[in-house]
């Protein structure tokens, strides 16, 4: 009976187990996972002359870890926190820290140690001011016969040492700037140790060595700027106004943007030097900078209704952002319809001085209309699996990935998230994002033409792949290159396709792929190298809109029921002839000898786009030097900027579909009554398909 009680316990467990697994079997976290990164340990030795050593491992991501010792002795297993202990003989061994993550994804690290019963020798100590981080002190101590040694920093209160291995370096932040005595003990095997001391003066960093974060692009609707590098700010502001202030004013560059110092801060005003209706935005948007204040206060002014305050704590050496909803000062009777003034208010600090706040960024907005995430998925490929290398994309094989968004010191996070059913990367607060292929099997694309992605983002104002060849050797154009999006389309997805011959990198051993955007939030899908024949023309039709025909008015695609069309190609004197053919079942056109051709919807009944935000097309072209698409409203008289406007595709590329969307708010042309679509180039032949608006 007992053995039978065992029995059913187990059987209710695995059938909990197996109903959970069946109702949340989502398993798209394990895309996402990668071999722990910053492996490293700490080799601490008895000073007792045995040879006993304890080891600490560390790293991210990691739940265990392989240590081999060097020595010939087998190898310790070790869970993450723990250490492991050893003895030594006396002699240089080289340890080997193998970190496992929870897939069995492994990373690793060497580390050469000494062990010897000697007294350390030669000791040489480097103490230094962190560039970056205020009151951070680093010590790097390098010995013979030394493993670790010992930092007492000599801050008051704080007497426990600071470890690290000799060679490396150990930080510490002081609380407070001044001069410290710094004691560094460097010990090895033997109970001898060997001391420095040395007198060191701790500074604070008294203004800011990055600038913010640059803020999101905008539709100009949607943003009053009054002070910022990144929209066009009104003009006519003055920003030191004679108010009887002690502060003092400057204006500071920071990495190429531009700053607003405000020092010995009582108080002090922006006036605008005319009035700003503020009343159909939704919140005040200001970065701030201090060393020393602990919070401003913030008074937007009205003409009508005077001034009124909100009270922002800060935060020490790093830059600080507010969006600060209008509500907070329209509840307190505040007008925003007649803002002309601004005024700051700094407190006294506890030593009686005035502090010093660094402004950037300081404007007025809504949310912005543009989409934030995708609602349908990226395009699908149509380039055969025998033409392709793919690195991510749910329509091929990929290639197997070492790393993604591997530690190198970026800001970026990367999920993988589900869009409609497809796997595709969200990057978000993307700086640059790294994608390892294999260091020791170097991915061959030198039978590959183009390199393609799609991306989807609300606010980057860049967006650049980078491919790396580390076979080469730092400095050597061989090594890398990166080639940048020549103009990003906010709030839709864009397919992207850039010519291998234009990166200068030795592409027959690539490893590293690394993409480059303005901290901003970027989706990817089929990230993958192709080739496309000798790109004379397509041998493979445009990849198939996704967006609802609810979404969209369609001039031409087989995806979609189009408008009537009453012309194409009309005969206005143009030497563009244009024939209907059909690649892969799909019905094209296709304009030869193309200098300008015209589509015509209905002069009776315009066509209204007045609440759609992009024209899409895709192209191929084997030979065009420039492509661009003319939108036309008749009812309008000439001379009229309402009446018609061009956009022209930024750079053309040859010998492959490229997809095309050019925000309608670029157009002058009042797009309420639309008659005429005109596509004009250079005398080349140029396939179209997929011809539409949508959001």
């Amino acid at each position: 009976m007992k053995t039978l009680k065992y029995i059913v316990s187990l059987s209710i467990v695995l059938i909990v187990f197996i109903n959970c697994t069946q109702d949340d079997n989502d398993l798209s976290f394990v895309d996402n996972v990668v071999a722990p990164s910053n492996v490293s340990a700490l080799f601490q030795i008895t000073q007792d002359n045995s040879g006993s050593v304890t080891i600490t491992p560390s790293a991210e991501g990691a739940v265990s870890y392989n240590i081999i010792l060097g020595d010939n002795s087998e190898t310790i297993k070790v869970k993450q926190g723990l250490s492991a202990e050893h003895v030594y003989a006396e002699g240089s061994y080289t340890v080997k820290i193998e970190a496992i993550g929870i897939t069995g994804l492994k990373s690793e690290v060497t580390k050469d140690i000494v062990v010897s019963f000697k007294a350390p020798e030669n000791l040489v100590v480097d103490i230094e001011n962190d560039a970056a981080l205020s009151k951070q002190v680093n010590v790097t101590a390098t010995a013979d016969y030394a493993m670790s040694f010992e930092v007492y920093f000599g801050e008051p209160g704080h007497d426990d040492p600071v470890i690290g291995n000799i060679g490396e370096a150990v930080s510490y932040t002081y609380e407070e700037a001044g001069t410290y005595t710094i004691r560094v003990v460097a010990m090895g095997g033997a109970i001898e140790t060997t001391e420095y001391t040395q007198e060191f003066e701790v500074t604070a960093i008294l203004q800011p060595i990055v600038k913010a974060a640059t803020p999101p692009r905008r539709d100009m609707s949607n943003v009053i700027s009054i002070y910022s590098d990144a929209y066009t700010s009104i003009s006519g502001v003055n920003f030191y106004p004679n108010w009887g202030q002690s502060t003092l004013y400057a204006e500071i560059d920071v990495n190429g943007d531009n700053i607003i110092q405000y020092s010995n801060l009582n108080y002090e005003g922006i006036d605008f030097g005319s009035t700003v209706d503020a009343s159909s935005m939704e919140y005040l948007h200001i970065d701030v900078w201090t060393a020393d204040l602990a919070a401003l206060d913030i008074f937007p002014i009205s003409v009508a209704t005077g001034e009124k305050a909100v009270t922002k704590n800060l935060i020490a050496d790093q830059w600080v952002s507010f969006d600060i909803p209008l509500s907070d000062f329209t509840d307190q009777g505040l007008s925003m319809a007649d803002i002309f003034q601004f005024k700051f208010v700094g407190a006294t600090l506890p030593d009686g001085e005035l502090g010093t706040v660094f402004l950037d960024n300081i404007y007025f907005y809504k949310p912005s209309s543009i989409p934030t995430e995708p609602v349908v998925a990226a395009p699908s490929p149509t380039a055969p699996e025998g033409n392709v290398v793919s690195i991510f994309s749910n329509a091929y094989t990929n290639v197997t990935l070492s790393e993604l968004n591997p530690d190198w010191g970026q800001s970026t996070t990367l999920t993988s998230v589900n869009v409609q059913g497809n796997s595709t990367w969200l990057y978000e607060d993307l700086n640059y994002s790294g994608i390892v292929t294999d260091y020791s099997n170097p991915t061959d694309l030198s039978g590959m033409t183009f390199v393609h992605f799609d991306y989807f983002t609300p606010d980057a104002t860049t967006v650049g792949l980078k491919l790396v060849n580390t076979t080469k050797n730092d400095g050597d154009p061989l090594k890398e290159d990166i080639e940048y999006v020549s103009s990003v389309t906010l709030g839709t997805w864009v397919s992207v396709d850039i010519p291998l011959s234009v990166y200068t990198t030795d592409i027959s051993a690539i490893t590293q792929i690394i993409f480059e955007s303005s901290s901003a939030k970027v989706y990817i899908d089929n990230l993958y190298f192709y080739t496309n024949g000798d790109g004379t023309a397509p041998t493979v039709a445009a990849t198939s809109p996704t967006i609802n025909q609810s979404g969209v008015v369609s001039i031409f695609s087989d995806t979609y029921t189009s408008v009537a069309l009453n012309e194409v190609n009309p005969n206005w004197g143009q030497s563009t002839t244009l024939a209907t053919i059909q690649i892969g079942g799909n019905n094209v056109w296709l304009y030869e000898s193309l200098n300008y051709t015209g589509i015509v919807t209905d002069y009776n009944n315009p066509t209204n786009l007045a609440g759609f935000k992009y024209a899409h097309f895709d192209y191929f072209t084997p030979d065009a030097t420039t492509l661009g698409l003319k939108l036309v409203n008749t009812t309008k008289g000439d001379g009229d900027p309402l009446k018609e406007d061009i956009e022209y595709v930024s750079s053309i590329t040859k010998g492959t579909w490229v997809s095309v969307d050019i925000p309608l708010a670029n157009y002058t042309t009042d797009v309420s009554a639309v008659t005429q679509l005109i596509f004009e180039s250079s005398g080349a032949k140029v396939y179209i398909d997929n011809f539409y608006f949508h959001n």
